[in-house]
């Protein structure tokens, strides 16, 4: 019996459960909607003491919300209730331009909105966009191209 609890403690560190719903549940369980982060979450830790979120992907990637969105490498945030802020390692597009997201909130639950702090401006979004995790492409992919190609038709209409 203790060998098998002496394997049991060596082996728990490695044995963690799916790091999309774990990160998933977290954010939820902040009153955040699950789907901020992409579909390639390879793991995250948390300090409970200060808020600190790291969030690791398996690679850089380009998504899209309701416009296109760069996520670096790793992703970092003081994560409170209802809250990222200080954000590091999320870019947003507007207009031609990149603009690095410094938090991101929900203020209040029931108005179906996502709050983006994007410096120069905060903008909203609607929570639904927010349900799932959204489909990440790497830099150069033939996907990305795809979807930049589409947000350039849509921009000239």
């Amino acid at each position: 019996m203790s060998l098998f609890l002496l394997l049991a403690i060596l082996l728990l560190p490695f044995i963690t459960p799916s790091s999309q719903s774990s990160i998933r549940n977290l954010l939820e369980a902040r009153g955040l909607p699950g789907g901020l982060f992409p579909d390639n979450v390879e793991s995250y830790s948390l300090d409970v003491k200060t808020g600190e979120l790291k969030v690791q992907l398996q690679n850089p990637c380009f998504a899209r919300f309701e416009n296109r969105v760069y996520f670096d490498s790793v992703i970092k945030a003081n994560l409170s209730y209802g809250g990222l802020v200080g954000l590091q390692g999320l870019t947003q597009e507007e207009l031609f331009l990149w603009l690095p997201v410094k938090g991101i909130a929900v203020n209040d639950s029931s108005s179906g909105l996502v709050l983006f702090d994007i410096g120069v401006a905060h903008k909203q979004i609607s929570r639904s966009l927010f349900e799932d995790p959204p489909v990440c492409y790497p830099p150069g992919s033939i996907m990305e191209k795809i979807e930049k190609r589409k947000m350039d038709i849509q921009l000239q209409r």
